[in-house]
């Protein structure tokens, strides 16, 4: 794999480094991390291979605290009933080198590495990973992770085929822990369906009965607020929640990733001719009032103000939606707006796809001056084990030391954690859910949203979201159909970012949000699209085309 001189990109570390960032989470306690995560296990593991859990081994980090992450009297960052079990349970004390706000964490973590002041092991992402690695400041986990990771533990990261730890292997090393996780998550369609009934309009199938929908809920204005809108979106076009990625995708637009361009080389998808179609559309959306003329200076909380307030019901977004939703669905003890999911419409007879990464956003990696880097391994196989095969004693590192549910997101505290690369929970909830049968149920996950969705059917209103979420017809009874017609756009491109992408990208993205926005906000033209795709190609992106496809060339 092609590398820059150290000395370039030390330099461009020091400028660009920025920490990997927590998903948005929503305002009623309920992250869509902890509404999305998962785990699938087949098999109990055992203590690491050779590990003397007698002998405690020291190892520091560095926490970005989480508003959402609620603790137990008497208990902190520095000292709490996570830390306490894994030094009991595997001989690791952890120790935090400092704590930081969660929006000023990136920027401590930034002059940290430039004053190479690293704690042990920290979390990065891609492009991290890669200006890490050619500044020589992490280590090597090869021989550590071979010698120290438990059989389970092996599997279980390789269970998509061993592509994901591929993109933390660089040269035959392994230079980092991917932080796991499913990748196929769609992006779906959310209708307030009891404005469908009340205007007796049909439930969505197509692009055009999607417009249909929007123009019907401004002009009619159901909520009877005097100020409605029809599909909501915010300044993230890309965004989980209150996104448009869903919206693009039904146009088989596809945002930030690399497709096949038909010849057998990838393609990047935000320059396609079918990303300027979905532009023209949702500057068509805007023109005639049925997009918020203030959405570019909003984020995804202040863009569900109008969810909540009854002014909009149409958006786009991820299978935990409904934790964003219940904001505004459920209120003083009573559900009060009545949402449904639906796949994604599509423009034309193709069915749509919904565009999907490798299914890792985050590396742990260790500082080459660590003494014991088999502790952050040590770690890996806890988190795993506790996750997957979850009993009365382990539940700790979900719960806290009460081991009971509590709404204060414990887990947040485990500092490595890794999730199941492949899910069947839309195969058995909505079915276990329906028949109040939980015998089929084989995760922790699926019995943990088995029991918060029943808790919904037996009358406690708070857990509607999870009910939406897991039900017979919530988001997850979709992935059925959606799996079997392989309706997934997966990104092609999973190496570490090439040399002029460290160089050049972030500038790239910049201008295209740019360009995007005021397309859609009607300041400039469609066939500003045009000139967007010849400057990008000019300013680097042509580059970057050529170093994907020859590593393409090589992977494939």
């Amino acid at each position: 794999m092609s590398r820059k001189v150290k000395g370039v990109l030390a330099a461009a570390l020091i400028a660009g480094l920025v920490a990997a960032t927590a998903c948005s989470k929503t305002d009623n306690g309920v992250s869509p991390s902890a509404a999305s995560k998962g785990s699938e296990p087949s098999a109990s593991s055992s203590a690491s291979p050779g590990t003397d859990t007698s002998q405690v081994l020291e190892i520091s980090t560095v926490r970005a605290s989480d508003p959402y992450l609620k603790f137990d009297p008497g208990e902190s960052f520095d000292k709490n009933a996570v830390y306490d079990a894994y030094e009991k349970d595997v001989g690791v004390k952890i120790t935090n080198k400092w704590i930081a706000d969660i929006s000023q964490f990136p920027e401590k973590l930034k002059m940290a590495i430039a004053s190479n002041d690293l704690p042990d092991f920290f979390p990065v992402d891609a492009s991290q990973l890669q200006q890490l690695i050619e500044a020589d400041m992490i280590m090597d986990l090869t021989d550590v992770y071979d010698k120290n990771a438990n059989e389970y533990t092996k599997k279980f990261m390789t269970m998509d085929g061993g592509l994901q730890m591929k993109t933390a292997t660089f040269d035959g090393k392994l230079m980092a822990i991917p932080q796991t996780g499913n990748p196929y998550g769609s992006q779906f369609l959310w209708v307030r369906k009891d404005w469908l009934q009340k205007l007796n309009l049909p439930e969505p199938k197509t692009m055009q009965d999607v417009l249909t929908i929007a123009e019907a809920f401004k002009t009619k204005d159901p909520g009877g607020t005097g100020k409605s809108y029809g599909l909501v979106m915010n300044k993230n076009l890309y965004d989980g929640a209150t996104g448009v990625t869903g919206f693009m995708n039904g146009y088989h637009a596809y945002a930030d990733i690399w497709i096949d361009d038909g010849t057998g080389k990838l393609a990047y998808g935000d320059i396609q001719p079918q990303m300027k179609q979905a532009l023209q559309a949702l500057q068509d959306l805007f023109k005639k009032g049925l997009i918020d003329p203030e959405f570019a200076v909003k984020d995804t909380n202040k863009a569900s103000e109008l969810l909540y307030g009854d002014k909009a019901g149409l958006v786009y977004g991820a299978e935990w939606s409904p934790a964003q939703l219940v904001n505004g669905a459920v209120k003083d003890g009573k559900v009060v707006q009545d949402w449904a999911v639906y796949p994604l419409p599509s423009a034309d007879g193709e069915p749509a796809k919904s565009q999907i990464g490798i299914g890792v956003g985050t590396y742990y990696v260790v500082s080459k001056h660590a003494k014991h880097p088999e502790a952050v391994i040590r770690l890996l196989n806890q988190f795993i084990e506790a996750d997957n095969n979850q009993t009365e004693e382990n539940k700790v590192y979900e719960f806290g030391k009460d081991r009971v549910e509590k709404s204060s997101n414990y887990w947040l505290l485990n500092p490595l954690t890794a999730y199941n690369q492949t899910s069947t929970n839309g195969d058995v909830l909505p079915g276990a859910i329906a028949n109040r049968d939980p015998s089929g149920l084989k995760t922790k996950d699926q019995k943990t949203r088995y029991g918060r969705a029943m808790k919904y059917v037996d009358g406690d209103v708070s857990m509607w979201w999870e009910y939406l979420i897991s039900g017979p017809n919530g988001a997850v009874s979709l992935y059925p159909d959606i799996k079997k017609n392989n309706l997934f756009m997966q990104n092609k491109f999973y190496g570490a970012p090439t040399p002029t992408m460290v160089e050049k990208n972030a500038i790239l993205l910049k201008k295209r949000d740019e360009v995007f926005i005021k397309i859609i906000m009607n300041q400039a033209p469609v066939d500003e699209f045009d000139k967007f795709v010849s400057d990008w190609k000019k300013l680097g992106g042509d580059q970057i085309t050529q170093e994907v496809n020859d590593w393409y060339a090589k992977v494939k």
